[in-house]
């Protein structure tokens, strides 16, 4: 069995895979060059000579006689020196940086230094890879030989690095073409031999220079004279500024600095290039695991069979509110492995072009970009954070498994999914309730022609303790006309759409006639009731000065009509019963498009109750947009991404302009049009479910009559053998104390946690605290009933 394989990388980048057996003895070495050399296998081979130089070492500057020397011993192989370094000396020609010359064309302008230390790759660990690092190659470009030149030449040397000097800009960028200087040091202090910052403008416009330190040699500054600027030089590409020291020890640590700093961080950089390159142009099964050995990145190739790639990532991570969970996001491309790369980049190029770019794709770049510079945890981070963004809900938290609270699943998967399964012929219909039979009071002609026994009550509809079971009672269930008259009274609707109060009484006649008065909970006083919310919330200041008054009059129609024609059942019933309405709206939030749709129906239907009749067509669909978006709000499959984007949109910036400012004035950014459809959708959200907010006592008659509807639904799913949505909601054995402390530990603390937050409502909010201490008092007993016993 054989070792490991190394990984070796040039200067250049190149990338080797060397194979070792277990005596650690070479066989192959491999590269991935696009350089010429000898093909091999689809690859090409690459071979190094000895590391052990000539000694060459003479004394005075590096002038033409040192270069001579050098040829001379190179050519009588190198007889002066130990017997390793006499072999060695056929292969020298053929090393890097220690040819003849840099480049033939310009050999009377070129020296090359041939050191008299060991010269040997070095080894460096990036995590648990292991690099080969080429020995440093300095390229000095001076004009003239002078002492500051021998300084860099000698440090060189001393540091066991291969050094070439040149002394034209033309042989400088030669010699660096061929031979890919890590470091490059240009004389800056005569500017009449040569334009310094023209030559590294000209070596930067080259590819290989990305990876290369320049350093500038700049004259000392005279005493009576301001020292220079650097940004000329950084401008120019210069990385590092000099000052003049013909010292060789201050020449060594210069180039030592450079070498541990810039440079060892350049042969990383390139190091991790060359293994993505290969791992990309890899055509076997790649696994790459974490120091447990957990896969974080499983990659398949196939050229033949289903002809498909996969890549697979999977992490874990903490869900806030639940336990822990994991998270997998498995992406699959079906394509021809031939033309797979030549057909990924321009494809990507022209997704990263396009001039239509949706908000999401802006901060997946911006996260990409961010992660070039980052630390390898930030990055790592970073990238767990785009996998969540690349997933279909990002708003919806994940739900556990059943062994949670059953009273919490049933509840949460009965509400927020549109049904399990299609069952054909089951088809659950319901008939609208347009002709519905009403008791015999009499009909107000205007909102100051209702019965006395009624305006006394209506003088109450401002508070939030208002009593919507004593309005019921008294209009024998027609809740919603006397209180829809009083309340758009107030708010000015008739004179904002330009109609008059028999219209008005009208629409509302049609309107509450069309709720179903057999449902326990959802009939015209839920309605009713949804409007008092949404009225009671208009006259908090905070939502009084984020909407105009079109957003006024959307928001008392959309909760007038948000529950319109209610069949008593759930979404996940109708889909499951294949009725006629989940056809229609494709399983999509199907009463909620049927409320509003109907609505509009009802209300263009006769020009008696058309509301809208009066007003222009620009006001028109404005209005129609914002009452049907705000409707749509209401269907709890999306009810964590409308409570989510509240919070990040509205209460985070509204905290932080209210913490950096003394005074309290309300946020700038809430009178944008984005975000007043966040607030609408809050508010008509929050009043929808405001149950758990209210007195106790209609608080504790509303779970009743949840439960019950609830009840009644399992009762017929049970008959006509349909899925059972909310087994909990058993009459027999359902707990209504627990699915009360379910719902509101689910949807309702933070909902409402975030909505008090911005509208100010420490009445609602204590409410909600005393109703959740009661259902937990019952629920600690062991009570199914909906109040204390009377002994305790």
């Amino acid at each position: 069995m054989g070792c490991a394989p190394s990984i070796h990388v040039s200067q250049s980048g190149v990338i080797y895979c060397r194979d070792s057996d277990e005596s650690n003895s070479p066989r192959q070495t491999t590269s991935v060059s696009q350089g010429p050399a000898a093909p091999l296998h689809g690859l090409f081979v690459q071979t190094d000579a000895a590391d052990v130089i000539p000694p060459s070492r003479a004394s005075g500057p590096p002038g033409t006689t040192r270069v001579r020397r050098a040829r001379a011993e190179l050519g009588s192989g190198g007889s002066s020196s130990s017997g390793s370094a006499g072999s060695a000396a056929p292969a020298a020609t053929t090393c890097r940086g220690r040819r003849r010359h840099c480049c033939s064309s310009a050999e009377a302008e070129t020296q090359t230094s041939y050191t008299s230390v060991k010269v040997s790759s070095a080894e460096v660990r990036i995590g648990p890879m292991r690099l080969t690092q080429d020995p440093i190659q300095v390229l000095l470009i001076f004009a003239k030989e002078d002492s500051q030149s021998d300084g860099f030449w000698w440090a060189c040397d001393r540091a066991g690095y291969r050094c070439n000097i040149a002394r034209t800009p033309e042989s400088a960028l030669e010699c660096f073409l061929d031979k890919h200087h890590e470091i490059i040091v240009i004389d800056h202090r005569q500017t009449r031999n040569f334009d310094a910052e023209a030559v590294c403008r000209s070596i930067r416009a080259t590819n290989p220079s990305e990876h290369t330190v320049i350093l500038a040699v700049v004259s000392q500054a005279s005493g009576d004279r301001e020292e220079a600027s650097v940004l000329p030089l950084l401008h120019a590409g210069f990385n590092r500024r000099f000052m003049e020291n013909s010292s060789i020890i201050a020449c060594y640590n210069e180039l030592i600095q450079i070498e541990h700093g810039e440079v060892r961080s350049q042969f990383k950089l390139r190091a991790c290039n060359s293994v993505f390159t290969a791992l990309d142009h890899c055509h076997e099964a790649i696994e790459i695991t974490s120091d447990d050995h957990v896969i974080q990145l499983h990659k398949v190739h196939r050229d033949s069979g289903d002809n498909s790639q996969t890549e697979s990532h999977s992490f874990r991570y903490k869900n806030r509110r639940k336990e822990s969970i994991d998270v997998k996001s498995i992406s699959s491309r079906g394509s021809d492995a031939p033309s797979l790369q030549n057909r990924r980049y321009p494809s990507m190029a022209r997704i990263h072009s396009m001039t239509i770019e949706a908000p999401i794709t802006k901060v997946i770049n911006i996260i990409n970009a961010a992660q070039e510079n980052s630390p390898v945890t930030v990055a790592e981070a970073l990238d767990r954070v785009l996998e969540i963004l690349r997933t279909t809900e990002l708003y919806s938290p994940q739900l556990g498994t059943k062994d949670e609270d059953p009273h919490t699943s049933d509840l949460v998967g009965g509400l927020m999914t549109d049904g399990l399964r299609r069952l054909s012929g089951n088809e659950y219909v319901f008939t609208k309730n347009v002709h519905q039979s009403h008791s015999h009071l009499a009909m107000p002609i205007t909102i100051n022609d209702v019965p006395p026994c009624i305006a006394r009550l209506l003088d109450n509809e401002e508070s939030w303790e208002f009593n919507i079971f004593e309005l019921e009672a008294v209009t024998h269930k027609r809740p919603l006309v006397y209180l829809g008259l009083k309340v758009f009274s107030r708010f000015g609707v008739c004179e904002f759409l330009h109609c008059s109060e028999t219209t008005l009484r009208a629409w509302l006649q049609v309107i509450e006639a069309n709720y179903h008065s057999s449902n326990a909970y959802h009939n015209s006083t839920h309605a009713a009731d949804v409007l008092h919310a949404t009225a009671f919330f208009l006259g908090k200041e905070r939502v009084k000065g984020s909407l105009d008054q079109l957003d006024e009059v959307a928001a008392l129609i959309a909760a007038t009509v948000h529950d319109v024609d209610h069949p008593g059942r759930t979404n996940s019933f109708l889909c499951n019963a294949g009725s006629e309405l989940a056809v229609l709206y494709n399983d999509t939030a199907v009463l909620e498009s049927h409320h509003t749709a109907l609505a509009f129906q009802l209300t263009a239907k006769d020009s008696k109750c058309n509301i809208f009749k009066n007003i222009d067509r620009t006001h028109y669909r404005t209005l129609r947009q914002a009452i049907i978006d705000m409707v749509l709000a209401t269907e709890m499959t999306k009810h964590f991404e409308h409570v989510n984007k509240f919070v990040n949109s509205i209460n985070k910036p509204m905290a932080a302009e209210i913490e950096g400012s003394d005074c309290e004035c309300n946020p700038t950014g809430k009178n944008f049009p984005e975000n007043q459809i966040l607030i609408k959708r809050m508010m008509i959200k929050c009043a929808d479910v405001a149950n758990p907010c209210r007195p106790l006592d209609l608080c504790i008659e509303w779970a009743g009559r949840i439960s019950e509807e609830y009840f009644a639904q399992t009762d017929e799913e049970k008959r006509q053998g349909l899925p059972v949505v909310m087994p909990v909601f058993d009459r027999n054995t359902c707990s209504i104390p627990k699915s009360q402390i379910s719902f509101i530990d689910y949807f309702i603390t933070d909902m409402f946690d975030a909505w008090d937050a911005f509208a100010h409502l420490p009445g609602l909010m204590q409410h909600l605290a005393d109703n959740y201490k009661h259902w937990k008092t019952l629920d600690d007993l062991k009570c199914k009933s909906l109040r204390l016993p009377s002994d305790s």
